[in-house]
């Protein structure tokens, strides 16, 4: 058994298309992109990276609320919403509201919805996800539902979610997995392996070698990518839209990379479970160093380029903060007001008692 255990695990090598120094190591899979793609993937990661650092400071000054740091998860991110189509349906986790600003979500509603207020979820309808899931793996589950329902109508699209590796501990993972799997319902499930689930190191979550294995246990196909590398993301995840959309089924993609701050802005201190030899490698992987080394490799982006979306993102977070701050006040009778579409008694009696306070 132990030799059989062993075999399987030596399958999961991690794939990469570039190196921490940006040069292609793996020319057989490099994705064709054209020159502008390259250019626009790098430009969102950039744009990225400055609503990370202005969020950060806008959750410190009390404007924002909850809010989870993505600097270092760019490529993770990134890459894999890159190689998704407008169709496809996400179903996304607390710390992967980039994806849904990519998707279309208005930078203003993302800053509401970290508020907690009720427009930050009420999405345009052409942006096909759901608002992000706090509870740890449950849009694994989420998931398989959807993309059952996209297979059942037919539709050329698939169902995509993503959590950390402590989401990987959960029961929902497993169960949305097998779901998925034995339906062979359209759906990529990302596993994003930060090293750390909150302050637990994943080595203590599991003693599975790597994540990407557990997607053995429910017959489908799973790989593990180096999540520095947006590239090699951006490869593995498109590979896994084409099994879907040709009816193979779902995949499970882990991707190697790190969270540069903590995990939520809400009290954790991660000097207390990461040394600084820990961040000092990580640092050196930088997905935005990796990717501009090989963009400057080809002439297509210099510091001008990058200053210039510098300057694009911190315009478009002044202006956004600004519009989220003109959002009506909550009340409480617009939170019993969205609850059903015909109140029962209870909640009539307590609208009642509540439009009668709000009216003084």
């Amino acid at each position: 058994m132990k030799h059989v255990l062993e075999s399987v695990e030596n399958q999961f090598e991690t794939f990469q298309i570039l190196n921490e120094d940006g040069k292609i190591v793996n020319k057989a899979d490099m994705p064709e992109l054209s020159d502008e793609e390259l250019k626009e993937l790098m430009r969102r990661m950039v744009y990225t990276r400055v609503l990370d650092q202005r969020s950060i400071a806008l959750n410190r000054q009390g404007r924002l609320g909850f809010y989870a740091p993505t600097a270092g998860q760019e490529a993770s991110q990134l890459g894999s919403h890159f190689a998704l189509e407008k169709e496809d349906f996400l179903l996304p986790g607390y710390r992967d509201v980039p994806q849904l600003i990519w998707q279309g979500l208005p930078l203003h509603q993302a800053f509401l919805w970290s508020r907690g207020h009720f427009a930050g979820g009420q999405f345009p309808e052409d942006v096909r996800a759901l608002f992000p899931q706090i509870i740890i793996g449950a849009q694994y589950v989420q998931a398989a539902g959807v993309a059952l329902g996209i297979k059942k109508r037919g539709k050329q699209a698939v169902a995509v979610t993503w959590t950390g590796d402590g989401g990987t501990s959960q029961g929902d993972f497993y169960e949305g997995m097998n779901f998925a799997g034995a339906y062979k319902a359209p759906a990529i499930f990302i596993a994003q392996n930060n090293g750390f689930a909150i302050s637990v190191p994943r080595e203590k979550q599991t003693s599975a070698k790597t994540l990407a294995q557990k997607a053995i246990a429910a017959g489908i196909e799973g790989i593990q990518v180096d999540g520095m590398d947006v590239l090699a993301v951006y490869a593995a995840t498109k590979h896994a839209r084409e099994r879907a959309i040709n009816g193979e089924g779902p995949t499970l993609i882990e991707t190697l990379t790190y969270r540069y701050g903590p995990h939520t802005m809400s009290g954790d201190d991660p000097t207390r479970y990461r040394s600084d030899e820990l961040n000092s490698e990580w640092e050196k992987k930088d997905p935005l160093i990796r990717f501009r080394k090989f963009l400057e490799g080809k002439k297509l982006w210099s510091e001008e380029e990058e200053t210039k979306v510098i300057e694009e993102a911190k315009n478009d977070i002044k202006e956004a903060i600004k519009k989220a701050d003109q959002a009506p006040k909550q009340k409480v009778t617009d939170l019993i007001g969205f609850m059903y579409e015909e109140l029962p008694v209870n909640l009539q009696a307590q609208m009642e008692e509540y439009q009668a306070k709000e009216s003084k």
